[in-house]
């Protein structure tokens, strides 16, 4: 009987360990597991079978080819010729004495990407990077037709482009959903033509949103595992409705294939840029005229935000807007047009989204109180194109003074300190000459060549002012001091550093 007991005992545990196997075998072969819990709602995360979404969208999607012609200097030479090599100063002089003046052949560089229509006459909207500064453009069709496409516009900021084709009939189309809708978890569909090879589709959910890659101004991607290769850039991204909800943009992959870390641009980012570039050719996005800085935790409590939040202004253009508005260096902005300012990088994307000449309602913090101001915005592009400020006459140097204060030690902007640190005739006030390694100014960024303009918005001119500030500022001992620091060119960001 313990024989028997012993020998059913084992054949529980091969069952045992076969069950988990299978499960493990299940898992790794993409079948469902029978312990995985029956909830309809979870079922719907990931899309299952989207072949009659497929056939209500394929015809809209295509293949770009892009190709480029550039000016080979390599290839001036007779192609028999070592290149690379220490000889080829002696083949220069060679041609040159006698006479020989080889011409560059022109090299064709070609890129392949996606785009999709959105409008039956023939527009076709791809990534501005896959088309680049081509000299030819083809969009090629499911059905093998290739039609070459000119540039109606395009937008490098968002990477957005616009072809234009000639057809004989009307092309079928796609359209823009709300981006804004989109959940994380949502099924999406991504159709393209990865490696070259044709449309392919994959599909996925939405993993992540608002996004920020460092690629642009206007950083705001959907995340998506939908797999996503190098030639499905400017392709569509597509909700379970059929509708274009990003454009695919970029992946993040060590090897350059799919790893499931996919971005698109939202089609809440391109719309309004696409409408644009089709009615005017270019983008006419609104300008507040501000310099901004991120708000952390030390500058929030300086300045009595009770949250780190909004935009600090460090900045204003004389002939921005923003100034003849009432704005100013140091105030917040919290809310744009009515719009909540979480963060600073949530700024410039809401006032480019604007028209220009539209009025906003700006909210700003300024000494623990909130303002309203109203901004006539205007164009991005001409206060990108416009000169930096005058730079003002020198003043009379002041004398050679030198104090200390939080760990740094100051001098008065002399020449001889302009010259050392770089520093243009344009900024003024104090120059920091040492910062202690240990110090909580070093912590927060401060250098020598830095040159302190203000401490709590109190401007300061001799090194001496800075030492009093900083004493009055630690009557407040839960403060800590502001400063609004340039850089040798006058740049200019706060630091708030602690004072005790």
């Amino acid at each position: 009987m313990l024989h028997d007991a012993l020998r059913k005992s084992a054949t529980h545990r091969r069952n045992a360990r076969s069950a988990v196997a299978l499960a493990v075998a299940s898992t790794l072969l993409g079948a469902p597991l029978a312990l995985a819990p029956a909830n309809p709602a979870f079922a719907q995360a990931r899309p299952t079978n989207l072949a009659d979404l497929v056939d209500a969208v394929a015809e809209a999607v295509v293949n770009i080819s892009a190709t480029q012609t550039v000016d080979d200097k390599d290839s001036a030479a007779p192609s028999d010729l070592p290149k690379g090599t220490p000889f080829d100063e002696m083949f220069e002089e060679f041609f040159k004495n006698h006479g020989i003046n080889p011409q560059p052949r022109a090299r064709r560089a070609q890129s392949l990407g996606s785009g999709f229509v959105i409008d039956p006459s023939g527009i076709v909207i791809t990534n501005n990077h896959v088309i680049g500064d081509a000299n030819d453009i083809v969009v090629i069709f499911t059905d093998g037709r290739k039609l070459k496409a000119t540039v109606v516009g395009k937008d490098s900021k968002v990477d957005v482009a616009v072809l234009k084709v000639e057809s004989d009939k009307p092309l079928k189309t796609v359209n823009f959903g709300d981006s804004g809708k989109m959940r994380v978890g949502d099924g999406v569909m991504a159709v393209g033509n990865p490696f070259g090879l044709g449309e392919t589709v994959t599909a996925g959910i939405i993993s992540a949103r608002n996004r920020n890659i460092d690629s642009g101004p206007y950083d705001d991607f959907l995340q998506t595992d939908a797999s996503i290769n190098k030639g499905n850039s400017g392709g569509p991204l597509f909700n379970l409705q059929g509708e274009v909800i990003g454009i695919n943009t970029a992946i993040l992959s060590p090897s350059g294939g799919s790893i499931g870390i996919g971005f698109a641009t939202p089609s809440a980012t391109v719309v309004p840029v696409i409408a644009q570039l089709r009615e005017f050719h270019e983008t006419r996005r609104g300008w507040l005229g501000v310099r901004i800085q991120p708000v952390d935790d030390t500058i929030a409590d300086s300045l009595n935000l009770g949250s780190a939040r909004g935009a600090l202004i460090a900045g204003i253009d004389a002939k921005g807007p923003a100034k003849p508005a009432g704005l100013m260096a140091g105030d917040v902005i919290v809310k744009f047009d009515g719009k909540e300012v979480k963060e600073s990088r949530d700024l410039p994307r809401l006032v480019a989204s604007m028209p220009v000449g539209r009025e906003v309602e700006v909210v700003v913090v300024r000494n623990g109180q909130e303002l309203t101001k109203t901004v006539t915005l205007g164009r991005l592009e001409d206060g990108e194109q416009k000169t930096a400020l005058a730079t003002e006459g020198n003043d009379a140097l002041q004398p050679d003074a030198v104090a200390k204060a939080l760990g740094m030690e100051f001098s008065a902007l002399s020449a001889e300190a302009r010259k050392t640190f770089k520093i243009k005739d344009s900024v003024k006030g104090v120059v920091v000459t040492s910062v202690d390694p240990g110090s909580a100014a070093a912590d927060r960024g401060l250098r020598a060549g830095d040159v302190i303009e203000e401490v709590n918005h109190q401007a300061v001119e001799h090194p001496g002012d800075v030492a009093k500030a900083i004493d009055s500022a630690k009557t407040d001992s839960k403060k800590p001091a502001l400063l609004l620091v340039s850089n040798g060119d006058g740049e200019v960001r706060f630091v708030a550093v602690p004072v005790n």
